[in-house]
């Protein structure tokens, strides 16, 4: 299974902004530099994460984004799920009804990995990184 880069990105950038000092400010200039990616590619990630509520940001020459209060229940999922969407990743072609057995299997997986994914919280990984600014 591969998500995006734009799920990549974002995962990076939340752990980035959950470890910096609370309530700083970072642009999205230097976000970008820590990643080696575009500024206008990682806004449009920003803009996501923004309206799944994650993050929050303040413009104006000594703007930037940062996390929101409650930071530190994000989980994985949310972000996954921010970027990605909700949708199931296998959906079967065959023309046999929701009986398929390889669908069940396959639903099954995804459920497991999402409880997984949903118990990891970006903030536990934060609390064992430095930022430097």
């Amino acid at each position: 299974m591969k998500f995006s880069k734009a799920t990549n990105y974002a995962l990076h950038t939340m752990l980035f902004l959950a470890a910096a000092p609370p309530n700083k400010l970072i642009g999205v200039q230097q976000l970008a530099e820590r990643q080696a990616v575009s500024p206008t590619y990682l806004s449009k990630i920003l803009t996501k994460l923004v309206k799944a509520g994650m993050i929050e940001s303040t413009s104006g020459a000594n703007g930037g984004y940062r996390v929101k209060r409650n930071w530190e229940e994000i989980s994985f999922l949310d972000i996954i799920h921010a970027i990605e969407g909700t949708a199931s990743l296998f959906e079967c072609e065959m023309n046999h009804g929701s009986e398929c057995m390889i669908q069940k299997v396959m639903v099954s997986a995804e459920g497991k990995m999402e409880d997984f994914l949903r118990n990891q919280k970006i903030s536990e990984l934060a609390k064992k990184m430095t930022v430097v600014l």
